[in-house]
């Protein structure tokens, strides 16, 4: 299980900061979107700042609560369907929320982690 969350650590940046919107938003929009999704997942699944502080990094606890705590942020970016990581979704809310100068390295880092994220479900 571990594997699978290191394996999708390139994921756990960008979905820290994914939330549907209507318009594109600023790199500090996307950043506070982020916290209030880190924040209400970290007092869902009783975690401190602390144990998650480093998930972009890519460095998982093994816990389950942690674990719930990977899957509510995927929940919360609605990028996930039927436990399987929902890769369209992620593309179309990179093109509707990110600036334009973000779009072509986040969408590249989504397909480059597409084949890894079929080994597992979450």
């Amino acid at each position: 299980v571990i594997s699978l969350f290191i394996s999708m650590a390139l994921y756990s940046k960008l979905l820290l900061f994914t939330l549907f919107s209507l318009i594109q938003m600023t790199r500090e929009q996307i950043k506070s979107s982020g916290k209030m999704i880190k924040k209400t997942c970290t007092v869902k699944n009783n975690l401190s700042e602390d144990d998650v502080k480093d998930v972009d990094k890519g460095k998982f606890i093994e816990d389950k609560n942690f674990m719930c705590y990977i899957a509510c942020v995927y929940k919360m970016g609605q990028t996930i369907k039927g436990n399987t990581i929902n890769h369209d979704m992620m593309l179309k809310q990179v093109d509707m929320m990110f600036p334009t100068e973000m779009k072509a390295p986040v969408k590249a880092a989504i397909e480059h982690c597409r084949p890894v994220a079929k080994l597992s479900k979450v």
